[in-house]
């Protein structure tokens, strides 16, 4: 073999690997992609039920049913448009309440969420861009005041 198919075949096989590496990176970096998906969003969508998902909107109002005694947690995630009942195991964080931004993480099967791990805004200035697109899609986001609209009187706070 003369020294130039020597150095051809060195080169080819190096790609060969490259190529080969950069595949199972692609491969392992696709096993922890968590996608974000809004309510109306899981409901249109054949999702399959062994996939992590993120789900994200506003918690409805009047849904939080806490049982005594456990951690055992069920609402509903809302975009304005559609909702997701959601069951959560755990500590909710201090921030989470009704009406306010939330994303949760976990499985989706027969139309329930069951979260693993649930995030609640932080200040009333923040919101996951992923909830404020979806918010916005739908019509109900004030782009001025950057919160939702309210559709009755202003609410007074409470003292």
């Amino acid at each position: 073999m003369k020294r130039k198919h020597k150095r051809l075949t060195f080169v080819l096989i190096g790609l060969s690997a490259v190529a080969v590496a950069a595949g199972l990176m692609l491969s392992a970096f696709e096993d922890g992609i968590v996608y974000f998906y809004s309510p109306t969003q899981m409901t249109e969508k054949e999702l399959p039920s062994d996939r992590r998902l993120r789900l994200g909107g506003l918690v409805e109002e009047g849904s939080v049913v806490r049982e005594e005694g456990v951690t055992h947690v069920t609402f509903r995630v809302t975009d304005l448009n559609s909702s997701i009942p959601v069951v959560y195991n755990g500590i909710l964080p201090d921030l989470f309440r009704e009406g306010q931004g939330v994303v949760a993480e976990g499985y989706l099967a027969d139309g329930l969420f069951t979260a693993e791990e649930v995030l609640a805004k932080h200040d009333e200035n923040y919101m996951p861009p992923e909830v404020a697109e979806a918010l916005k899609a739908s019509g109900k986001w004030d782009k001025i005041k950057g919160a939702m609209k309210h559709e009755g009187p202003p609410a007074v706070p409470a003292n």
